[in-house]
C-alpha cells in the first residue's frame, strides 16, 4: 500500500460528500435525531434514557454508516469508478484504504456529534464519556466496514438497502438490547455470538456500568479485529473489471 495514494482517494472521497448535502445530512443529523426521539419517548420515564442512551450511541451511528458506505460503494462499483481507478497503478489496498479513511474520518465526526448531543443537551449520565466517545467511533467505523465489504453482495441500490433488514437488523434484534442475552433461547444466544454488533452493544453496556473487566476487552478486541478483517475481505473483492 502507499500512503500517498490512499490519502489520495480519500481526499476524492470526501470532496464527493461534500457536494452531496443529502448524504452528509444523514450521516451527521440522522443519528442526532433519532437519539432525540428516544429521549422524547421516554421523556416520563428518565432511567429508561439513562440505561439505553449509552449503548444507542454506538448502534444508531453503526447503521447509518452501514447503509451510506454500503450503497456508496455499490454506486463505485456498477458506475465503473472502481474499474478505471484499477486500471491505474493505484493497488486495491490504496482503494479501499482510501475509502475506509474517508468514511472512518466521517464516522468520527458522526460520534462525536451525538454524543456531544447526548451528554449535553439531552442530559445523558455516565462515566467515561471520554472512552464511551471513542467506542461509539469504533463502532461507527465497524458499521462502515462492514458496508463497504457488504456492497461486494449487491448488483443494484434497492438490493445494497436490503441488506438492512437482512443483516442489521437481526443484530440489533439480538445484541442485548431489547431482550438481555442470557434470558435468550440457547439457539439464538449461538447465533448472536456469531454477530459482531453483540460485542460492540456489550462493551458500551459494560462501559457505561463501570464492568472493564476481561470481558469488556475482549469486546474491544473483537470490535476491532472484525473491522480489520471487513475491510481485508472487501479488498480482495475489488477486481479489475465491473461484472
Amino acid at each position: 500500500m502507499s500512503v500517498r495514494r490512499t490519502r489520495a482517494t480519500a481526499v476524492r472521497v470526501l470532496q464527493q460528500l461534500r457536494h452531496d448535502p443529502r448524504t452528509v445530512a444523514l450521516l451527521l443529523a440522522v443519528p442526532c435525531v433519532l437519539m432525540i426521539l428516544v429521549h422524547e419517548l421516554f421523556v416520563g420515564r428518565p432511567q429508561v434514557f439513562q440505561s439505553l442512551g449509552v449503548p444507542l450511541l454506538g448502534i444508531f451511528p453503526f447503521v447509518a454508516m452501514f447503509i451510506v458506505t454500503s450503497i456508496t460503494m455499490l454506486r463505485e462499483r456498477t458506475t465503473g469508478t472502481l474499474e478505471r481507478l484499477l486500471t491505474t497503478p493505484i493497488a486495491r489496498g490504496d482503494l479501499l484504504g482510501g475509502y475506509g479513511l474517508a468514511f472512518a474520518l466521517v464516522a468520527a465526526a458522526q460520534a462525536i456529534l451525538v454524543s456531544i448531543l447526548s451528554f449535553g443537551l439531552l442530559g445523558l449520565e455516565a462515566d467515561h464519556r471520554a472512552a464511551i466517545v471513542l467506542l461509539a467511533i469504533a463502532n461507527a467505523v465497524l458499521g462502515m466496514s462492514l458496508g463497504l465489504f457488504a456492497s461486494a453482495f449487491a448488483r443494484t441500490e434497492f438490493q445494497a438497502v436490503q441488506f438492512m433488514p437482512a443483516f442489521v437488523l437481526p443484530q440489533i434484534l439480538l445484541c442485548g438490547l431489547l431482550v438481555p442475552r442470557d434470558q435468550m433461547a440457547g439457539w439464538l444466544q449461538a447465533v448472536a455470538a456469531l454477530m459482531p454488533l453483540t460485542y460492540a452493544y456489550d462493551a458500551l453496556k459494560r462501559l457505561a456500568d463501570g464492568l472493564t473487566g476481561p470481558r469488556f476487552w475482549l469486546d474491544v478486541v473483537v470490535v476491532l479485529g472484525v473491522t480489520v478483517l471487513a475491510l481485508v475481505l472487501g479488498a480482495g473483492t475489488l477486481r479489475r473489471r465491473t461484472p
